[in-house]
């Protein structure tokens, strides 16, 4: 008999980069992502309710990523890109063979063939169409599609809570669109989250919880530290540097209930967050948080121990000169790449079947822990992003496919969306949760730094700007007016995502980022300028329509509240 549950939580996002060109940023990010992560995937839990297996995995899918995903121009690129692939690999065979390098010559043969799997199964068991694949499982009760944001904004950061809304309803919208249905939980952006506040000119800033309650929206996850206290470990360990990384906030709920718990709190059971919108404090917001289970968490996140890092696995880093083909494994913990040995696919499968059986035991065993101490019906939620899998971890989605088939098997672990979870067992507690993310240090540093924090002076303009016409114009606004300030709030979406400060301080793609976000910015100010003066430029918007293909049902009211 089960004694606890556990989910995947997969966070699928990736920045917008329709029309953003090749290598070396560009589509090529998502080109990869589909050909690595999604599409393997989808195979993967397509397979497994095929087999009739029971089973269950919460898998977001960020509003952005599902508009590009279902794109008829980045389907067609897509093609290209993976026949592209066949073709260097196909050239790789003759090459290795002259070179009396039978192994590698094998390897190129293993990826041809593993590449046109891929795009067989992108034209006929999909027919174009990943969206489609995965709202099949949906429907069929395997997987729960989880929101995010609309453009994976910074929720905390941004300066208004009519940008909020903004970019919550235009998530919804989209969801709704591809899936046919309301979402029921949300990702929050960088799971990020903060609680109401008085602001410096003394206007109160709702809590998310109360946002997303607004929208109809009953569940988000949280880091471990926000449920347990203490110092964020694992992927969000460091120190917020300077004073970027303590933003000073007027809680409306004393700071000492959003510190850490005097009592002893535990992400294996959710919690209502408090509703700390001033009229309803202490009452709970009907909205539950789960956190991350750090334990599991690590067995993939940790650069020590996280399975990943096994030297049997692919190398991600080191590509052929030739073909940009990865053809080694990782061979030892601080191995240069110059001296990496060959990859063998049977032996990196033989440690897919290790390290899943370790895993399905680490699980019954902490809910075992968990049920002898409580007596509780405990839930795991263990949260990765999806690209991890397949993209970086060349074998994660072998992994998670073996980890499901054995947890459905098992007669103590029951597999569960995070809404089944919260159907058979509801939050008992009431929590308040701190102001927090998964970000290093736990808060908002990585997107707020000396390196980004000019970026946040145009995005609070913007939103200002937005929410002023919308307000002018909701019940006059003329067709093209209209027309303009709905390209307009695309812009605005799109500058206000999350990625393009993060890629700034991470240093991955920074000259890309910049450009991008400032891109964006200048046309919303064109767009917006042609309507303050009175002349909407319909031909300017509808140009712009072209270049992002986004979000077709937003409506700029949206940003009027």
């Amino acid at each position: 008999m089960p004694i606890g549950a556990f989910t995947f939580v997969l966070h699928s996002h990736l920045p917008y980069c329709r029309m953003a060109g090749r290598w070396p940023h560009g589509e090529e990010w998502i080109h990869e992502a589909m050909a690595e992560t999604y599409i393997p995937l989808l195979n993967a839990l397509t397979d497994l309710h095929e087999e009739g297996l029971p089973v269950h995995l919460t898998l977001g899918l960020t509003p952005i990523l599902c508009e590009q995903l279902a794109d008829p121009l980045v389907k067609d690129h897509f093609e290209a890109y993976v026949e592209e692939r066949i073709r260097a690999a196909e050239a790789d065979i003759p090459r290795f063979q002259e070179e009396e390098n039978p192994h590698a010559a094998y390897l190129a043969s293993f990826y041809r063939d593993w590449y046109s799997g891929l795009l067989d199964s992108f034209r006929h068991r999909y027919g174009r169409d990943l969206l489609g694949g995965f709202r099949r499982l949906q429907d069929a009760g395997v997987i729960e599609i989880i929101t995010s944001a609309a453009t994976h904004g910074y929720l905390p950061l941004l300066g208004t809570d009519a940008a909020i809304r903004g970019q919550l309803k235009a998530g919804i919208a989209s969801y709704r669109r591809h899936f046919g249905r309301a979402p029921r939980a949300i990702w929050l952006p960088e799971c990020a989250y903060r609680p109401a506040y008085i602001a410096p000119d003394g206007t109160v800033r709702a809590g998310i919880e109360t946002l997303l309650a607004d929208e109809g929206l009953g569940c988000f996850f949280v880091e471990t530290h926000a449920i347990e206290g203490g110092r964020p470990v694992g992927k969000a360990a460091g120190e917020a540097i300077g004073p970027y990384g303590a933003i000073v906030r007027r809680y409306v709920l004393p700071l000492e209930q959003l510190a850490a718990p005097q009592e002893p709190r535990s992400t294996y059971r959710p919690y209502y967050v408090v509703n700390t919108t001033p009229g309803v404090v202490s009452e709970h917001s009907g909205v539950a948080a789960i956190g991350r289970n750090n334990r599991t968490g690590m067995q993939v996140w940790s650069a020590d121990w996280g399975y990943p890092g096994d030297f049997d696995y692919r190398e991600f880093h080191k590509k052929d000169h030739r073909s940009g083909l990865q053809y080694w494994r990782v061979t030892g913990a601080r191995v240069d790449l110059a001296f990496k040995d060959w990859y063998h696919p049977d032996w990196a499968q033989y440690k897919v079947g290790e390290h899943a059986r370790h895993f399905a035991w680490l699980v019954t065993d902490l809910l075992e822990q968990y049920h002898a101490e409580t007596g509780g019906f405990g839930l795991i939620a263990s949260n990765y992003d999806t690209e991890l899998f397949g993209h970086w971890w060349f074998e994660g989605v072998d992994w998670i496919r073996e980890v499901l088939r054995l947890l459905a098997r098992s007669d103590r672990v029951a597999l569960m969306t995070a809404s089944q979870y919260l159907e058979a067992y509801p939050p008992e507690e009431v929590l308040a949760i701190p102001e927090s993310s998964w970000g290093l240090g736990g808060g908002h540093w990585t997107w707020d730094n000396p390196e980004t924090h000019w970026m946040w002076t145009p995005i609070h303009e913007c939103e200002a700007r937005m929410s002023r016409a919308a307000r002018e114009k909701a019940e006059s606004a003329t067709p093209d007016e209209a027309f303009v300030l709905n390209q307009a709030a695309r812009e605005l979406l799109l500058l206000e995502a999350s990625d393009w400060p993060f890629l700034v301080t991470t240093g991955q793609a920074r000259e890309y980022a910049i450009q991008r976000f400032t891109a964006h910015v200048e046309r919303f100010e064109k767009l917006m300028s042609s309507v303050e003066a009175g002349r909407p430029d319909r031909a300017l918007a509808e140009e712009l329509w072209e270049l992002d293909k986004v979000f077709p049902d937003v409506d700029f009211r949206w940003w009027g509240g």
